[in-house]
């Protein structure tokens, strides 16, 4: 198994490229089972994790191919005919049951396993199958497959979600694209992947309002048509990569970055003494001084501060000026990377959903353990500023989200490498 070593060697200077968005591409993928025509994304991330979709998506009988190194998806679904999401794939991650919502849409039908992914917490499924089972589906739960079937055929209805469910909206937005009559999804998640799944619905044919805000509606259409669309900047590796010059020191600009995705984590930069300014290739971050300030977290749906980066944000709070409290209000078995990161030196107390992290003047190298995607890179960043040398085991984890992780922060200066493994 991998480790990355990372060696703490002062400031980082340089651009970083920010790929497209993994949440989003992995949305968007599944849309191909809408329509018989091909669907083409631009800017999409090679990461196992678009493997693993690929694999799925193989399974159901689309055609998948990749051009441009890996940029450019061509998926066409003229000849997916099989609507079983079989266990061995959807196990691997949970975004394999986005394909819930286009397989009853298209085929009247669909067999899925219950799916995988990170050990972040529980992220039932039954919001999905409520939503569903609102829109005339009639779904059951045998031998840890949902058997759902829609005899005559989704209808249009108005869904009630109990909370702002990121993969329920995503679902249920494309079932109801090809839904007879209109469909109302209230509290919705308003996240940039929902807005981008939407343009890209657009495009196909699909007729949806409201996407962005709380309340979406969706208008059924008979058919959907191919189209051509870019995926969108990944927020979370920009938000991870924004701090690194931040817990390192030195100026780096994200190529490809937008205020806009990053607003709420940019104003708690701000507070820690980081400055984020436009350019017009994307963001530039750095240090205004040599201490951190202490600031406390809240993780929210967006327009807050999101989960996925708050990981990364211990990190850097690890070493600042006082005592910071970080609440996870999203997921509630994710602070599994604070064990490691007191390995390292830092003095984090954990309390339920609350984390409470006391500056320390410096981490420390160590063997440390990867438990989750944002857990590893938390562990990179703190190993940029820590004293000496830290491995990191167990970074498969890396590889679901992001994308050459190690040559990315060697071309701003970093002392990190990976070391292959046999076996």
């Amino acid at each position: 198994m991998d480790s990355i070593v990372v060696k703490g060697n002062g400031a980082l200077n340089g651009q970083i490229p920010i790929a497209g968005a993994k949440n989003a591409c992995l949305t968007l993928m599944p849309a191909t089972l809408l329509s018989d025509e091909p669907l083409t994304l631009t800017n999409a991330p090679r990461l196992s994790d678009i493997a693993t979709m690929t694999q799925l998506l193989e399974s159901l009988g689309a055609e998948v191919s990749s051009l441009d190194d890996g940029h450019v998806i061509v998926l066409s679904s003229h000849k997916a005919d099989n609507p079983v999401a079989h266990y061995d794939i959807v196990r691997k991650m949970r975004a394999s049951n986005l394909v819930l919502g286009p397989l009853l849409a298209r085929h009247g039908q669909a067999t899925v396993s219950l799916p995988g992914g990170c050990a972040i917490g529980a992220r039932p499924m039954d919001i999905h199958t409520d939503a569903l089972t609102a829109m005339g589906a009639e779904i059951k739960l045998k031998d840890g497959y949902l058997h759902a079937v829609a005899p005559k055929g989704l209808q249009g209805a108005v869904i009630d979600f109990p909370f702002a469910s990121v993969g329920a909206t995503e679902n249920i937005m494309m079932a109801a694209t090809l839904a007879k009559g209109t469909t109302v999804i209230n509290n919705a998640a308003r996240e940039p992947e929902i807005v981008d799944l939407a343009d890209c619905l657009r495009k196909m044919g699909a007729q949806i309002d409201g996407d962005g805000t709380s309340s979406i509606t969706i208008q059924g259409v008979d058919r959907l048509h191919g189209a051509t669309h870019p995926v969108v900047t990944d927020r979370i590796e920009l938000g991870t990569y924004m701090l690194a010059p931040a817990i390192a020191g030195g100026e780096v600009e994200l190529l490809g970055g937008r205020m806009d995705l990053v607003a709420a984590f940019a104003e708690k930069l701000d507070l820690a003494g980081i400055d984020v300014s436009e350019t017009a290739n994307g963001l530039k971050v750095k240090r205004r001084g040599d201490l951190i300030n202490a600031v406390d977290v809240v993780t929210e749906p967006f327009p807050g501060f999101p989960t996925d980066l708050q990981a990364q944000m211990m990190a850097l709070l690890c070493t600042a000026n006082g005592v910071s409290v970080l609440e996870e209000k999203i997921f509630e078995n994710r602070f599994m990377h604070a064990p490691e990161l007191i390995r390292m030196g830092a003095n984090i107390d954990v309390q339920g959903g609350h984390a409470t992290v006391t500056g320390v003047d410096r981490l420390k190298g160590a063997p440390v353990m990867a438990t989750d995607l944002r857990a590893s890179v938390s562990l990179i960043l703190a190993g940029l500023a820590a004293e000496g040398e830290t491995v990191i085991s167990r970074v498969y984890h890396l590889d679901r989200g992001y994308e050459h992780v190690v040559a990315k922060l060697r071309g701003v200066g970093a002392k990190i490498e990976r070391i292959k493994q046999n076996g």
